[in-house]
């Protein structure tokens, strides 16, 4: 446990960013998991409506520092090459 002052509010500050990094994590996460779902059911139209926004929360999560921005381009990437595969 802290001790002192600066320390305790060093802890509060992480819990609250470790929540919200958890919260932008767990957004980007589902979009794509929506998209595959969406690709598994050969259902291309509404992937293709998906898309937008699992690439705004992607983008969202590299600007904010959750995950890196290369990784957010890898994921988008792989994203449009499955999509335009399937349609």
């Amino acid at each position: 446990m802290p001790i002192t002052k600066s320390a305790e509010k060093a802890l509060r500050q992480n819990i609250t960013r470790r929540k919200n990094n958890l919260k932008r994590k767990e957004t980007y996460k589902a979009a794509i998991k929506e998209i595959k779902k969406a690709l598994a059911s050969k259902d291309a139209e509404k992937a293709k409506s998906l898309i937008s926004k699992a690439f705004q929360a992607l983008d969202k999560a590299a600007k904010i520092g959750v995950i890196k921005k290369n990784k957010s381009s890898r994921l988008k990437s792989r994203l449009t090459k499955r999509l335009s595969r399937k349609s």
